[in-house]
């Protein structure tokens, strides 16, 4: 099961992380439909990206009950900017973050504040160690891991099929230990 989300955002002035909401449904297709980079390295978001789609990520009807989900917004106008989430492991003792950002959001350190902030919200809700896995070539995401303090752990070597790249990828692991946190 998911911890339980913060009773109020989270925030660091730079973006804001909130529950999503149905209204969000059509920005967030706008955000994902077709987008080439999140197509390619996020074979999990269907595409075409429909509202449909959209309504069910936000209803939690997708993926898995023990991920938290936050809507990546700007902290000064609320636009909508990406997707991050901790999936929990059983022992709720281990957080997995994920995420994504809008090609025209990328490369100004929104999804590295927002890695930064969700990281240490599952610190303090009791995780002994997050984590998050990015594949070899995925050099954005990778970037984000390190500028938000993980340490690189290895590579998962042919970890993943990934039917898009119509090949498997390996998977660079990066963690943060509480203290760890820049």
């Amino acid at each position: 099961m998911a911890a339980a989300p913060p009773s109020q955002p989270l925030s660091d002035g730079v973006v804001r992380l909130r529950a999503w909401t149905e209204a969000d449904a059509a920005e967030l297709v706008a955000c994902l439909d077709g987008e080439p980079e999140i197509s390619r390295w996020l074979d999990q978001i269907p595409q075409p990206y429909t509202v449909d789609h959209a309504l069910a990520y936000i209803g939690g009807t997708t993926g898995n009950d023990r991920e938290t989900r936050f809507a990546v917004t700007d902290a000064a106008d609320g636009r909508l900017l990406g997707s991050i989430g901790a999936t929990w492991n059983e022992a709720r003792d281990v957080a997995e973050i994920g995420y994504w950002l809008r090609a025209d959001a990328r490369g100004r350190g929104a999804i590295t504040a927002a890695a930064r902030l969700v990281s240490a919200w599952a610190l303090e809700a009791g995780a002994a160690r997050v984590q998050l896995r990015a594949a070899v070539g995925n050099d954005a995401s990778r970037r984000v891991a390190e500028k938000a303090g993980f340490r690189l752990e290895g590579v998962h070597r042919s970890a993943y099929w990934n039917p898009r790249l119509g090949r498997r990828v390996d998977w660079a692991m990066y963690s943060l230990l509480p203290g760890e946190l820049a």
